[in-house]
């Protein structure tokens, strides 16, 4: 194996495609903490990132066995945008089959809307997730919890009251708390980028 790890990505692909397994498994190894650090940091629930994790490389195997990979030297890329187009994907399909949650006349949930899009769009959406990613850490605990729950888990409130020991009532407050602190934090952003 040792003398497999000194190769490049393009060698791996190379022998992978000719037969050699290990080559593939060198592969993964090398690439797997990016890859997953990528799609956990997109999706911030980890059996949906080991889930997303094995269909980039399902995905992978069968192109480079059908003979259909041709980005020379530039696995690592490829890879995550094949990551990335998956997330998409997932998000699209649970868009579809999801009821917003409102609350008053923001709605976070819209920061979350992903369409199909140009890649400029989507690495804009890609920002404003990462910046609403960011902002929910900056809630109470309880209130992040519901947020992810609900937006990144598509909970219900029942379940979410379930799966948190309380009611459903408080588990509604506690997203409304959180959007609530949320646009605040958001103002707060605003007003403090113009001055």
């Amino acid at each position: 194996m040792n003398s497999i790890c000194t190769k490049n990505d393009a060698q791996l692909i190379s022998e992978y495609i000719q037969g050699n397994e290990l080559c593939l498994s060198a592969l993964i190894e090398r690439h797997q903490q990016k890859i997953f650090g990528f799609i956990l940091s997109k999706t911030l629930d980890r059996d949906l990132a080991d889930d997303i994790f094995q269909d980039t490389f399902i995905k992978i195997i069968n192109t480079l066995k059908k003979g259909n990979y041709n980005e020379e030297g530039k696995f690592l890329p490829w890879a995550l945008r094949i990551s990335h187009n998956l997330i998409m994907d997932f998000y699209r399909d649970k868009k579809r089959k999801k009821t917003k949650y409102a609350t008053e006349e923001y709605d976070v949930l819209d920061y979350l809307g992903i369409e199909d899009t140009s890649l400029e769009e989507e690495l804009e959406q890609e920002l404003t997730l990462k910046k609403i990613v960011d902002l929910i850490t900056t809630l109470p605990e309880d209130q992040q919890q519901v947020l992810r729950m609900r937006i990144f888990m598509g909970l219900s409130f029942k379940e979410i009251a379930e799966q948190t020991n309380v009611s459903i009532n408080t588990s509604l407050g506690r997203m409304r708390y959180a959007l609530i602190n949320l646009r605040k934090t958001i103002e707060e952003k605003e007003v403090i980028q113009y001055n």
